[in-house]
């Protein structure tokens, strides 16, 4: 299933929006992180920069077979071989992964998605007690240059309660301004 309004535009434009090196630094995704999942790929933007730092393997799931193919080009032309790139409807079927195998997950600009919840409860599951979910989405403003329907968009604080509401712990400290169209959150998985 794919998320509602999750057009992508052409990749110098996508790529244009964000640091992903620095967008990873900030958020607090940096040298421990061992396995990692990120739900929805798209052109690898975020993928090779959690490559660099993940010391395991890199799970990249995207529903767009076209997407995964970009990562997998991407990847081998780079030389990166921590990558696994998969097509997954992660949101009907889950990511496919095992309980508590991974030290972080991704849920980059895909929370517009029809049920949060079940996307964050999701990463829950495959974290490991004290795992890190990061949540970057467009800010709450009409005039960034992308980004989904107003009516869709969530603010930092829905994606909080949802957060809340899957069962991950969250520390305002751990709200972040992306410039210039992004905001993130970090999320942790309870010890029990």
């Amino acid at each position: 299933m794919k998320v509602r309004d999750s057009g992508m535009p052409d990749e110098e434009m996508w790529t244009g929006f964000f640091d992903p090196v620095k967008v990873l630094e900030v958020i607090g995704l940096g040298r421990g992180v061992q396995d990692l999942v990120e739900f929805g790929c798209g052109y690898g933007t975020f993928t090779m920069a959690a490559a660099g730092i993940a010391s395991g393997t890199v799970h990249a799931l995207d529903i767009e077979a076209e997407m995964v193919d970009v990562v997998r080009q991407k990847c081998g032309e780079a030389g990166i071989t921590n990558v696994q790139a998969t097509v997954r409807d992660f949101v009907t079927e889950g990511c496919g992964l095992a309980d508590n195998s991974m030290d972080a997950a991704l849920l980059f600009n895909i929370l517009h998605h029809d049920e949060p919840v079940v996307l964050m409860k999701e990463a829950l599951r495959v974290l490991n007690p004290n795992g890190m979910l990061a949540v970057i989405h467009w800010n709450y403003d009409p005039t960034t240059p992308r980004g989904p329907a107003m009516e869709i968009r969530p603010r930092p604080e829905q994606c909080i309660e949802w957060g809340h509401e899957a069962g991950f712990h969250f520390n305002e400290h751990n709200r972040y301004d992306l410039p210039p169209y992004h905001y993130g959150l970090l999320f942790r998985k309870p010890f029990n």
